[in-house]
């Protein structure tokens, strides 16, 4: 499914930020080198922050504030894609605090990352159970249920989101998702817009024109692609939705030239061929 892919669309949002620890004592050299830490992550200098937060852990290793240093580790591990290094620490710091909401979803988030799509899906439902109204916990586990196929976890999952934040990026993917799963395409067409609306990638403009299309409503998938096509103008999905414009309007020798564009930019040749050209 189209939409799942929007995990990547949206990884700043899932991406857990690490947590603050300074502005405590910030002549403690152990709050001092963990706000050099944070420094270090917020500047995209993650050796260094790793460095920092290993060394505020050696000065004081039983301190109950290294729960929240492994998990930024963790995290800092990850950006590095170290994931193995990152998993690890994250599982210690877990070890510590079993149910920390934040460390709970970013493990959840690096073994996304790994493919490792059970045992996250794990982790999420630990999130959620500890706390119902996370977010991050319901919009993960909804696309994660979505593609298990376990529609009434994701269904639940989505409305709870949509309670939470009603304008937001993250519900407007889990309910368009969930309601193009179910071939719902109308009612789906609202959240479609709020994604190219919000986060304007190409896929986003394109799965909002071919849905359009889909519903007869040729006039705003064509004006949608346009504006996919000037941000993106080398994009092979706008290509292709294009040639499927074409061919609606019958301006079939357009619709051939797009889908030629469409297959060397990369559209599969089956796919080429479902135009009927």
């Amino acid at each position: 499914m189209r939409y799942l892919l929007s995990l990547l669309f949206v990884a700043a949002w899932l991406a857990c930020p690490a947590q603050s620890t300074k502005d405590i004592d910030e002549e403690d050299p152990y709050y001092l080198l963990s706000g050099q830490a944070d420094k270090a992550i917020a500047d995209g200098d993650y050796e260094s922050a790793a460095a920092r937060l290993l060394e505020a852990m050696s000065i004081r290793p039983d301190a109950p504030e290294n729960v929240m240093l492994l998990s930024n580790l963790g995290m800092v591990y990850s950006y590095l894609d170290r994931d193995s290094l990152a998993l690890a620490t994250l599982t210690r710091a877990l070890d510590k605090a079993p149910s920390m909401r934040t460390v709970l979803a970013n493990r959840a988030h690096v073994l996304l990352k790994m493919g490792r799509d059970p045992e996250a899906r794990a982790d999420l439902d630990r999130l959620v159970a500890t706390d119902s109204l996370n977010a991050q916990g319901r919009y993960l586990r909804g696309l994660l249920a979505l593609a298990a196929n376990d529609d009434s976890i994701a269904s639940a999952d989505f409305d709870v989101l949509e309670k939470l934040d009603p304008e937001g990026l993250a519900t407007a993917i889990g309910k368009a998702s969930l309601l193009t799963k179910h071939g719902r395409a109308a009612e789906a067409l609202p959240y479609l817009r709020r994604m190219a609306s919000l986060d304007p990638q190409p896929e986003h403009y394109a799965v909002l024109a071919e849905t359009l299309l889909s519903l007869g409503n040729l006039s705003e998938a064509g004006e949608t692609i346009k504006t996919g096509m000037e941000k993106y103008p080398d994009n092979a999905d706008l290509y292709f939705c294009r040639a499927k414009l074409h061919r609606d309007l019958y301006e079939l020798d357009r619709a051939r030239e797009d889908a030629k564009k469409a297959l060397r930019l990369g559209i599969p040749r089956d796919k080429i061929k479902e135009l009927k050209l």
